[in-house]
């Protein structure tokens, strides 16, 4: 068995490491958080740029490999550490689906979603742009509507019929569109699917580390 000791996780709240520690907690891996502070951009401090240069969250750090972003980091940790049931094999009918949608989570929903945040929350008021946050949720819209009728539909996972990594990727977007105060005109299964998952020990648990 892979020795699962020295997995250091750099976290900050409401960023993309809470998927990190979300597997983490799936898969029962023992971890070290290391808190970096995200109050201001770029994330951590000149010490924080040893481990990623470009000051980003999240980082992993298993034992001096460096890996960075999240869904890199997810494949990393089920690969290094599986197998798991977290993760649709090839041999699998949803292989495919799977990965579809443990990559939409970023590749899909990443700019609209960050342009989303970035004009309704993050900025300052002044730098706000109206047109660009009137499309933005636009784009969101249609993702949320995409997801309840080709991801979700009466299904209770996305993959594999049950919770896998995809459902992780999918809903920490759906998590930043709440915190947006965006997520009331999505679709009824979407809201369900989320408020389902949401209630999973382990979302609590990863979603609790400041």
């Amino acid at each position: 068995m892979a020795d699962t000791s020295g997995i250091r996780v750099y976290h900050a709240p409401r960023t993309r490491s809470i998927r990190v520690l979300w597997l983490l907690q799936e898969m029962g891996l023992p971890h070290e958080i290391v808190p970096v502070k995200f109050d201001s951009r770029p994330a951590g401090d000149e010490a924080y740029a040893e481990i990623h240069p470009l000051r980003k969250i999240p980082a992993l750090d298993d034992k001096g490999t460096i890996v960075l972003e999240s869904l890199a980091i997810m494949q990393y940790l089920l690969g290094r550490y599986g197998p798991s049931p977290l993760e649709v094999t090839p041999g699998e009918a949803d292989y495919g689906r799977y990965l579809q949608w443990l990559h939409f989570g970023e590749a899909g929903m990443m700019m609209p979603v960050s342009l989303l945040l970035a004009h309704t929350v993050l900025l300052p008021e002044k730098a706000r742009d109206p047109k660009l946050a009137k499309w933005a949720r636009s784009e969101v819209d249609h993702l949320l509507e995409f997801i309840g009728k080709h991801g979700i539909g009466d299904r209770e996972y996305l993959a594999g019929d049950r919770f896998t990594a995809a459902d992780i990727s999918i809903v920490y977007m759906l998590y930043l569109i709440k915190v947006m105060r965006q997520f009331d005109g999505a679709p009824e299964n979407v809201q369900a699917y989320f408020t389902r998952l949401t209630k999973r020990e382990s979302w609590v648990a990863a979603t609790a580390v400041e």
